[in-house]
């Protein structure tokens, strides 16, 4: 990739075509430099708006589960996926690596009437627009003739109403079954080394500067609901969402679209500009995207209540406000300082994590940027040793507890 002019996908040797790591993560207030421009002005607009209409919700719902930004450059052109799907991924595969089905946009009974063992049945779904986070467009033969992916792939799911892997539409949330590794890996154009750093990922994982340094350290994959309370909304806080939007959407989906950041050496520019016009309507529905409540019978009641003393002593420093961040100071911590792994840190502008928001906390394991922590007993584990708190068994089972409860 050039980084300092005009940015093209690197040359298959090296390391990195991409995938979509869809939306967000950002955050920090912008420390001055021309980093995004136009990205950082739609976030100004969105600030200083009023209440989103319906139309405008509905336009950016539009965009963030059906636009491509067109990335079908990246996704038909250089990694020829389109070919493979058609060739060799069935239905049964593709929920095997996490892809997920929108019930919704399904005849009824299908399900029941189609060979879910048949790639054909795959371009049957997606002629449907039913699978979630792809876009296609299917001739008159049943040939895939372009192939792209949108926001909605990493960050969506579905509640599996149907089956596993179909159901309705969840947006907002971490598609944390999603294995974008495995997928990228079956690209004809890759060399054996790369296919070998895709496939190190495993579910619900990426790395979203492997492409630009070379280098693996892959984040768990977000979920993007519950940020408008939420000062730092990505891991490192380079920017603010629609700055990560736009980084994304260009460096990684493969849209055609423009993205500047001096400060990591990136100068992209395409004409016409297929994203920012489109950050501005995609940001307001990702503000209002409600972190989900806790599911009736999810937590033992009793231990809550005492885990909420605990929590009150022991963590509230950082988990503060409605969100159970540090919302309104934006303060970002030194890796060593929490006991997180400083590699990824290292690769982005603060070299630094925020404080994660803590709602819907239950929904989305694994935790931490890199998902090394399992559970949320886990979590409360890590603290309890990093900070020294002391804490005996039955005040970490009821710390536990009352995480599940946020």
């Amino acid at each position: 990739m050039n980084r300092h002019h005009r940015a093209r996908w690197p040359a298959m040797q090296r390391p990195g075509l991409w995938t979509s790591l869809g939306l967000a993560v950002a955050a920090l207030a912008y420390v001055g430099l021309q980093a995004g421009g136009d990205a950082l002005a739609a976030e100004s607009h969105h600030a200083n708006s009023a209440v989103p209409t319906p139309a405008q919700l509905a336009e950016g719902q539009r965009i963030f589960r059906f636009d491509t930004f067109g990335d079908e450059q990246k996704w038909t052109d250089q990694l020829r996926l389109h070919q493979v799907v058609e060739a060799a991924v069935d239905p049964l595969t593709a929920l095997a690596v996490g892809l997920k089905v929108d019930a919704d946009a399904l005849p009824p009974g299908i399900l029941g009437s189609v060979d879910l063992s048949d790639p054909a049945t795959t371009v049957a779904l997606l002629r449907l627009n039913a699978v979630v986070g792809l876009q296609a467009t299917v001739d008159a033969n049943n040939h895939i003739t372009r192939l792209g992916v949108t926001c909605a792939l990493c960050h969506s799911t579905v509640d599996d109403s149907v089956a596993p892997g179909i159901g309705r539409r969840l947006d907002g949330w971490a598609n944390r079954d999603l294995d974008v590794g495995t997928i990228i890996a079956l690209s004809p154009e890759l060399t054996d080394a790369q296919r070998a750093v895709f496939r190190s990922w495993g579910p619900g994982k990426y790395d979203p500067r492997y492409n630009i340094d070379g280098l693996n350290t892959p984040l768990a994959l977000p979920p993007i609901y519950g940020l408008a309370h939420v000062t730092n909304e990505t891991y490192t806080a380079d920017g603010p969402i629609s700055y990560w939007n736009a980084y994304v959407a260009v460096t990684q989906m493969g849209g055609q679209g423009n993205f500047v950041d001096p400060r990591l050496g990136i100068a992209v520019h395409h004409d016409p500009d297929l994203v920012t016009p489109k950050l501005a309507p995609l940001l307001v529905y990702q503000k209002s995207l409600q972190a989900p409540k806790p599911a009736p019978g999810s937590y033992d009641a009793m231990a809550a209540n005492r885990g909420r003393t605990v929590f009150a002593r022991n963590c509230m420093g950082c988990h503060m406000g409605v969100s159970g961040t540090d919302n309104d100071r934006g303060v970002l911590h030194a890796p060593g300082e929490t006991g997180m792994d400083g590699a990824y840190a290292a690769r982005t502008v603060t070299g630094a994590y925020r404080t994660t928001p803590l709602r819907g906390l239950q929904y989305h394991a694994p935790y931490f940027h890199d998902g090394s922590a399992a559970t949320l007993a886990d979590v409360v584990r890590h603290y309890d040793s990093v900070r020294g708190l002391g804490l005996d068994a039955r005040q970490q089972a009821d710390l536990t507890e009352f995480l599940k409860t946020l």
